[in-house]
């Protein structure tokens, strides 16, 4: 497990002697293939946490929600997802631009499973997969270099309520983002989102979306 594992890593694991349990772990695990079974849990989750790291090597870590089987399995080395309307940032696609190099962590919190994915990213124009997901401003094309299943003993069990109403869903218009109808936003948001504020209930402040937000309509 030598390519998986830096000095760094090592040197933690020697201070809590744990090399030999990590190379054993990493060998017993990690793998550089999709196996059927990772296929059947990711294809099955309607989330996922994205890590990305841009230009000067900051991180960030994003959500990522979509209907179950949003995430495309290719074939066992590659996987894809849409990348759908956001604050316009564009903070992990831009730091896919920058590095390319991402994780994901798929998980499942009725029955406490988890599934961690590392790879390299990338997107262009006009993709194909592109006519399988209505609403999706571009497609995230992700080469899988190590996919392993991580212990499920801290994640705290909860039961799905309801999917966003947001997600986009083929023949149905998506509802207009309720944070997009803040007054100072009006005069910078993209042409195709201007004006429909009124129609969506009308231009609010930001106090009232942050209350929205506290009541759970945001």
């Amino acid at each position: 497990m030598s390519e998986f594992f830096d000095d760094h890593h090592r040197e933690v694991q020697d201070r809590f002697e744990t090399r030999a349990l990590a190379d054993r772990v990493a060998t017993i695990t990690v793998h550089t293939e999709i196996q059927e079974s990772d296929k059947l849990f990711i294809e099955s989750r309607d989330m996922f946490f994205l890590a990305s790291v841009d230009a000067h090597g900051q991180p960030t870590c994003s959500y990522k929600g979509g209907e179950p089987g949003f995430v495309k399995v290719l074939d066992a080395n590659s996987i894809a997802f849409p990348s759908y309307d956001g604050n316009g940032m564009f903070l992990s696609m831009g730091n896919i631009s920058a590095t390319a190099k991402i994780g994901m962590l798929f998980l499942d919190f009725e029955k406490p499973n988890r599934l961690r994915l590392h790879g390299t990213a990338s997107f262009m124009e006009g993709d194909p997969l592109m006519k399988a997901y209505p609403g999706a401003d571009l497609i995230v094309r992700v080469a899988v270099s190590e996919i392993f299943v991580n212990c499920p003993r801290y994640i705290h069990r909860y039961q799905k309520v309801a999917s966003s109403h947001y997600v986009p869903k083929p023949a149905c218009e998506t509802p207009f983002a309720q944070w997009k109808r803040i007054d100072a936003l009006q005069d910078v948001l993209p042409p195709r989102d201007q004006g429909k504020a009124e129609n969506a209930g009308g231009v609010i402040t930001n106090e009232d979306y942050a209350a929205k937000v506290m009541a759970g309509e945001g």
